[in-house]
């Protein structure tokens, strides 16, 4: 018997912001994105649990929030407190795997210093990067084969943090423009990868062989964002307007925001500086976004865009001059926290809808399973969102999100968060909370954690925390709703 479960395609960027994909955001030219929205659903209150790479994956691939896997910071980092998932954690790609799904996986991975995708259901087809994975050589002996080496080209127009932004010897690679050709891209790779795995399920799928899963992790937005031409001139600097939050004076909010400046080394970084670097983002999405277009064609050429499930999203966004910062960190801001989703699913997701339903990045994992007809585990932190794709709406689905954030490079720091579409409330262990009204101030400028006309909202919120925390078993249960009930 021919098996009729759905292909599912998994395309997820690193570090993208929301709001480039949104009608109304920024002038960024994501033509394969939208048209997955346009074709599909648009999530539009979409967040991740944590905005940290290898805690957000694991997340994903678990459906658990952090505190549930312990994979609570970067798992590449000296300071990692875990550096790999423990044995024993039923993942979605295990139970594909397992269930007559070819799992396939190109590009990203940053889930565990010592595993692979190949130790979670995966064959692994290459792209990695050596920084964050060192699991082949696949795209280094490709541009060594083209005559440019990954490393041996010389960049223009490069940018770094520090005193100095044209001096490579301190600071943090920001941006630059590769004189490579977008054929030589790592994007325009992953691309070429995804394709050829795309035509190999084609010709070898059969009732022996069953459906497939693919997951294509690009390395980008996130820095450095080095991009080729057309895409390193195609945003102008000087057309790039001031977001709203770089007004942001940091009076009444923790004191490690503004601390953070000194620690990315951006607290020089002047507004022609951030612009230069918002432009080379903006490239790199657009890069990407062409690449995806790519890919998407490859589906319709090989007749399988009907029977095909895509998915489009990012394990956390990038505040690229928002707040005047640069990358995350313990700022539980939307720039890094909201996160970009569309899923189209021809015959069955309504082309052009909208889902206004507030969702996690992981519930991903329950939904890709129950796609596929298969149970999923009880250990799953996470809500499918198939009846959201059938149209179904649901009587009793959470109106809020929770998330977190424990730390990563310069130690602990515990966060929780909790966000309605009207307010957020941020617990910040180690300083002054912070409570923002999302209608009034969408920039989340002014924290009103202590303004008397917010006392009931206040109340509010933080019930609604401590419920999420004794809803997901959050270690910290114990002992800061007792904190918050006192603070009240």
């Amino acid at each position: 018997m021919t098996d009729r479960r759905p292909n599912v395609l998994l395309a997820i960027t690193d570090q993208e912001r929301y709001d480039y994909t949104r009608p109304d955001g920024p002038p960024v030219e994501t033509d394969a994105m939208d048209r997955l929205s346009s074709e599909g659903m648009q999530f539009t209150q979409a967040f991740t649990p944590i905005s940290i790479c290898s805690a957000a994956r694991a997340s994903l691939l678990t459906g658990q929030f952090p505190h549930g896997h312990g994979m609570l910071n970067n798992c590449h980092e000296a300071d990692a407190i875990q550096a790999n998932l423990p044995s024993g954690i039923p993942t979605f790609s295990d139970v594909l795997d397992a269930n007559g799904y070819t799992c396939t996986y190109t590009g990203k991975w940053h889930v565990g210093r010592d595993q692979t995708p190949e130790d979670f259901g995966f064959a692994y087809l290459g792209g990695s990067d050596r920084h964050h994975d060192d699991i082949d050589e696949a795209f280094r002996e490709y541009r060594r084969n083209r005559g440019v080496p990954v490393g041996e080209v010389d960049l223009e127009d490069e940018l770094y943090t520090g005193a100095d932004p044209r001096d490579g010897n301190q600071g943090t690679f920001v941006a630059a423009t590769t004189p490579v050709d977008v054929e030589e891209t790592r994007a325009a790779f992953l691309a070429d990868r995804t394709i050829e795995a795309l035509e190999a399920h084609v010709h070898g799928n059969s009732s022996e062989t069953g459906p497939f899963f693919h997951r294509a992790d690009f390395y980008g937005p996130h820095h450095p964002y080095v991009v080729p031409e057309p895409y390193a001139s195609m945003y102008d600097p000087a057309n790039i307007d001031l977001p709203a939050s770089y007004a942001e004076t940091y009076d009444g909010k923790p004191r490690v925001q503004e601390n953070y400046l000194a620690y990315r080394g951006v607290t020089d970084f002047d507004w022609e500086l951030w612009a230069e670097a918002i432009a080379k983002y903006r490239g790199f999405i657009s890069l990407i976004d062409d690449q995806l277009e790519r890919v998407l064609e490859a589906l319709e050429a090989f007749g399988i865009d009907e029977e095909t499930v895509v998915v489009h999203t990012s394990d956390h966004g990038d505040f690229v001059g928002s707040h005047r910062q640069f990358n995350k960190g313990p700022l539980m801001y939307d720039d890094t926290y909201r996160i970009p989703l569309q899923v189209r699913w021809p015959g069955v997701t309504e082309p052009g809808t909208t889902c206004e339903r507030p969702v996690h990045l992981h519930d991903l994992a329950p939904t890709v399973l129950e796609i596929a007809d298969l149970e999923v585990p009880d250990t799953f932190d996470a809500r499918s969102l198939l009846s959201l794709l059938e149209g179904t709406d649901v009587d009793g689905w959470p109106d809020s999100v929770f998330a977190q954030y424990h730390g990563d490079e310069f130690g602990l720091y515990s966060q929780r968060m909790v966000r309605t579409r009207q307010h957020k409330y941020v617990y910040n262990g180690p300083d002054i909370d912070e409570l923002y009204d999302l209608e009034a101030d969408p920039a989340e400028l002014q924290n009103l954690i202590d303004h008397p006309d917010y006392a009931d909202v206040r109340r509010e919120m933080r019930k609604r925390l401590t419920a999420w925390m004794d809803e997901t078993d959050d270690p910290n249960r114990g002992w800061v709703p007792e904190v918050l009930e006192r603070a009240n």
